[in-house]
Order: structure tokens, then sequence, then C-alpha cells
């Protein structure tokens, strides 16, 4: 529940003012974005470790289970953990460290960071009902518009 502070418009020379708190509960917002058709998954958790990611990538597998799903992951240590189970319609591919730019879904949490900007929560409930109200934002067109990097549809026969 900790401010984020951001930018704001003021006249200048005037220094803006905004409301700001410093609590510290938290919570975790999973998700998975498709740059081909603009299918989503975010799931909400009170934690951030392998057993959570696991019940992500686990629900993630039953939304199709017969579509090959790629996930680019950065290199936190609950990704790579041995004793993750990952599905069989599931491949992990690790990005480079220090590289969050060639992760398409940085774009999408970049929305919902700047949404999240100077907003000061007074509980853990308003902001869960901020994150799902964001995660309703979010249409096909959104995400394939935020996530389609030109990269990744090189050598297909994928169209953006």
């Amino acid at each position: 529940m900790h401010t984020h502070t951001g930018r704001m418009l003021t006249t200048k020379g005037v220094k803006p003012i905004a409301v700001s708190q410093q609590a510290f509960e938290s919570t975790w917002l999973w998700g998975a974005f498709s740059p081909i058709n603009g299918k989503r998954l975010l799931i909400e958790t009170e934690g951030c470790d392998s057993d959570f990611f696991q019940v992500f990538m686990d629900e993630l597998s039953l939304t199709d289970t017969e579509e090959l799903m790629l996930i680019l992951l950065d290199n936190a240590s609950f990704h790579k953990t041995k004793k993750l189970k990952i599905p069989d319609n599931i491949a992990l591919i690790y990005i480079p460290p220090y590289s969050p730019e060639l992760n398409p879904a940085e774009k999408i949490w970049q929305r919902f960071k700047r949404a999240f900007t100077n907003i000061p929560f007074t509980t853990m409930t308003d902001v869960s009902d901020f994150l799902t109200e964001q995660t309703n934002l979010l249409s096909d067109s959104i995400v394939i518009s935020s996530c389609a990097f030109e990269w990744i549809f090189l050598g297909n026969n994928w169209t953006v």
C-alpha cells in the first residue's frame, strides 16, 4: 500500500503536492499475455515465491490444454527452482539479466504502474479492487498492441 509517486502537471516553478503514505502491506499480481491473440491470465496472490508461481503456471496451463505456451521470464530465483513442475503445454524462456525491455509483459505492467501512481489506498481491499478494475480494462486489442514486439513474429507466418 506504499504510494507510488510519479510525475504531475503543475505551473512552472510550483512544486507538486501529492498525498503519500508508507504502509507495508503487499499483494502480487501474476500475469501472462499473448501478443498473438490478446488472451491473458491475471491472478492476484498474497505472496511471491515458487509455490505461487506453480499455482500460476498450473492455472495458465488449464486455460488451453491444446496450446503450447511460451513464457518469457526474468531470472528471479522462484522462476528457476528445481521443485517446479512445468506443465506439458508450457515452455519457459529466460531473458538475459537486466533486460526487462525484452519482456513484452513489461508494457502491460507499465500501464498498471502508471494508473497506480499518486493514489493513496487505505485498505488492501481497495488495492485489490483497483487491480480488478485495471484488469477488466484490458482488452485483446490493448494486449496485442502492447505486447506484439516485431521480433516475436520474425520468421513466422503470424501477423500483427
